[in-house]
């Protein structure tokens, strides 16, 4: 077995009670709430965000601090001969580039994953890496695969309220208050690096079919396949587990026999769409 250390961030959802099982290390996701420091699965849960969320606190993501990172690699180096690090998606944040620029000076021994992976796709790609190192990959070999694949996966996201989408400049005041009046639902993708809109709906159940429908498609046009076996099909959401277990026997009547994940959608997506959100997601398994 090579004597790899895989780490990823809190963005993938990944506990720090899981990591532990899993054998993947997990650096927590600094957040700023009115001015005041917390880590994700630190001093800071998933109840408590959204608390501090719905009432109006000012929320702030950040990267993770360099500082941190950095002595997070140095504990595991004692331990390890490499690190292979998975970030979150370099279209969503600049920690990947910073990190790439960081293990310049490690000489080898770091490696940064830039796979343009959230979420439960990023866990999925954190899974994958593990298991990569008990076969005896080397660290190279695993970033070309990771790097390799990084469009074999697509996400859709179907969101509650317009309110944080309209507090994140994603959509104008004057769009954001005709949507609310009637009850649009729109369907954001993540394809890549991007968190896109991708549909408008009237309904929840309207929005639900769009997303089933478009991983369909991508199954088909992106991931080419039609063979269930060869992807992996998630859900995630923002505070909403109820809807989430409703739409997971949705999609098992689409998607016979799969077992489907539901995972809480990482913090640092959520405060930009707020709670009640929905989430899908079609990976396809690396061929290992």
């Amino acid at each position: 077995m090579s004597n790899i250390a895989i780490l990823t961030d809190s963005n993938s959802g990944i506990t720090q009670a899981a990591s532990k099982e899993l054998g993947i290390h997990v650096i927590p996701m600094p957040f700023y709430i009115d001015g005041q420091l917390y880590y994700e699965d630190i001093d800071l849960t998933q109840e408590d965000f959204y608390e501090k969320l719905t009432q109006g606190g000012e929320i702030t993501t950040s990267m993770p601090i360099t500082g941190n990172l950095m002595d997070t690699w140095d504990e595991l180096l004692e331990k390890y001969d490499q690190i292979v690090y998975i970030p979150m998606s370099s279209g969503l944040s600049s920690s990947c580039a910073t990190a790439k620029m960081l293990a310049e000076d490690y000489e080898g021994k770091v490696f940064v994953v830039d796979n343009q992976r959230i979420s439960v796709t990023q866990k999925l790609s954190a899974l994958e890496a593990k298991k990569m190192v008990d076969a005896g990959k080397s660290a190279e070999e695993i970033v070309k695969l990771l790097e390799e694949t990084k469009a074999d996966s697509t996400i859709y996201i179907t969101v509650d309220t317009l309110e944080y989408l309209k507090k994140g400049g994603r959509l104008t005041p004057a769009v954001a208050a005709i949507g609310s009046l009637l009850k649009i639902k729109p369907v954001l993708s993540i394809y890549g690096e991007k968190l896109d809109k991708f549909a408008i709906a009237r309904t929840v159940k309207s929005a639900k079919q769009i997303m089933i429908d478009a991983l369909k498609k991508d199954m088909k046009d992106v991931l080419h396949t039609d063979n269930l076996d060869d992807v992996t099909i998630s859900i995630a959401h923002t505070q909403n587990q109820e809807a989430a277990e409703k739409f997971r026997e949705e999609l098992l009547q689409e998607f016979p026999g799969k077992d489907i994940w539901i995972d809480p959608l990482s913090l640092s997506v959520s405060c930009h769409i707020g709670p009640g959100a929905l989430a899908c997601t079609v990976t396809k398994k690396l061929n290992l």
